[in-house]
């Protein structure tokens, strides 16, 4: 058992803070009588009151919300004590008649309340992602795409937001991909820009700047020591349109260039359409996708890998 302390919920009067035990491998939280009557500022004799009434009733079964412990009291002899499961104490909580189990009982009332609606208990993590992608919504030119739809494309991923909270946690885990990717050649990608039409391009389109656009290729088949640094095509796509947006190798074209090969690469390592003939990328979430990396800035660079990352394996 750990002991930590635990706020359970904001009281009027301040915190309410208790060294509560902590089973680690349940994630269980429990507390003895007078940590219960110390909760709900009321007395020791009417929380066990309440417990009483809550097993007699068939609320709940002793056996599985009560346990017993030795514990060390100060003159160094051993007793038991009996702690009470989480279930146990909102038991009584919806109980116990005093200025702290209403406030106890809003507060329950109100979590119990987001979580069925909004389907998640807030997490303060999650949330803190949540609103470096959508800083980088807010960014985006009215003109470009609407930003309603691209928010709507983000919340409808929940499961890359799951992904950037364990990222914040250094506890990412990349969903698991495809292996023996294609290797795509810097001369195969210029004939692939050679042959975009777009009805209005002028003589800048696709013209390089730089070596950069030779780096992008090199770098999405990059490794070391017979370790490739991109190993699954899903990460190395998502690297590839990254690079290509962000180095801006091209005088014009680059959001398109970068779009349609990364379009290309996907082709080449397995079908774009399923076979009842569905994209396997939206037309809208390509858009949101590559505007996004483009208004995105360099310290998020691992969150729009993820996140597209993220929308080729859901």
């Amino acid at each position: 058992m750990n002991t930590a302390n635990i706020v359970l919920f904001e009281s009027a009067d301040g915190a309410v803070t208790l060294p509560v035990e902590l089973d680690a491998s349940h994630n269980e939280v429990w507390l003895t009588q007078s940590q219960m009557a110390i909760l709900f500022d009321t007395s020791k004799q009417n929380i066990s009151l309440h417990l009483s009434n809550c097993f007699k009733e068939g609320e709940l079964e002793a056996d599985s919300v009560v346990k017993e412990s030795l514990t060390t009291a100060l003159d160094g002899k051993r007793y038991k004590t009996k702690s009470y499961s989480l279930d146990a104490i909102i038991s009584v909580g919806y109980r116990v008649k005093s200025q702290r189990g209403v406030e106890f009982r809003r507060w329950a009332t109100d979590v119990l309340h987001r979580y069925i609606v909004e389907g998640y208990a807030r997490n303060d993590a999650r949330l803190r992602q949540l609103r470096q992608t959508v800083e980088v919504i807010s960014r985006l030119p009215e003109s470009d795409v609407s930003v309603r739809q691209v928010l709507e494309i983000v919340q409808s991923y929940s499961r890359a937001l799951d992904l950037l909270d364990d990222y914040d946690h250094k506890a990412i885990a990349r969903p698991e991909g495809t292996g023996n990717a294609y290797v795509l050649t810097y001369d195969e990608c210029r004939e692939v820009i050679a042959n975009m039409r777009f009805g209005s391009e002028s003589s800048l389109f696709g013209v390089e700047k730089d070596e950069s656009f030779q780096a992008s290729i090199g770098d999405i088949n990059a490794g070391f020591g017979g370790q490739e640094a991109y190993p699954t095509v899903e990460e190395k796509a998502a690297n590839l349109l990254y690079f290509i947006v962000k180095n801006h190798s091209f005088l014009d074209g680059n959001k398109r260039i970068a779009a349609a090969l990364f379009l290309y690469y996907l082709n080449c390592n397995g079908p774009l359409y399923s076979d009842a003939g569905k994209k396997r990328l939206a037309d809208e979430v390509l858009v949101a996708i590559t505007i996004m990396i483009a208004e995105s800035r360099p310290d998020e660079k691992e969150a729009m890998v993820s996140l597209v990352m993220n929308f080729l394996c859901g």
